[in-house]
């Protein structure tokens, strides 16, 4: 378990360093956090039902964000959804975080990254090279802190609800 948060901190911190050099991500580290993940969460989980409605009700959150951030992209902005609004990196970490916790609080992880990522991108935007948000970079260093946090933590566990 400790083995499979450290190599997930691991693939976090690296999205993250390189969403910040280059605002390009390898494409395979997405499927490999998913997959460890995924197993975090699978390791914890009572029973395979209720870790199967959480991946579920997880995943149609993701949706209906990312429906919503498409239709005012499209129809107010009037623009491209991809590489506008949101990058393919962003859309595949929400997907692959999606498989980390039960749904209580992967909702309140996810808010609470969207609103750090926020945060921290107007603190640091005028030392930026970038205009753009790196967003699945924010996110990441965000989620490896709360595997950090696990890692060192076991009251109160993420993985409860």
């Amino acid at each position: 378990m400790v083995l499979l948060k450290i190599l997930a901190i691991l693939a976090l911190s690296f999205i993250a360093f390189q969403d910040f050099k280059e605002r390009r991500v390898f494409w395979f580290l997405f499927p490999l956090l998913a997959l460890l993940l995924t197993s975090i969460h699978f390791l914890y989980s009572p029973l395979t039902t209720i870790y199967f409605y959480h991946i579920l009700l997880n995943l149609l959150a993701v949706l209906l964000v990312l429906t919503l951030v498409f239709l005012y992209t499209r129809l107010v902005q009037k623009k491209r959804f991809v590489d506008h609004s949101l990058g393919l990196g962003d859309i595949l970490l929400f997907i692959g975080l999606a498989m980390a916790f039960p749904t209580v609080t992967f909702l309140i992880l996810f808010t609470s990254s969207l609103f750090c990522s926020l945060i921290a991108f107007f603190a640091l935007k005028g030392r930026s090279a970038h205009a753009t948000i790196p967003l699945a970079g924010l996110m990441g260093l965000f989620f490896s802190m709360a595997i950090g946090y696990s890692l060192f933590f076991e009251h109160p566990s993420l993985y409860i609800f």
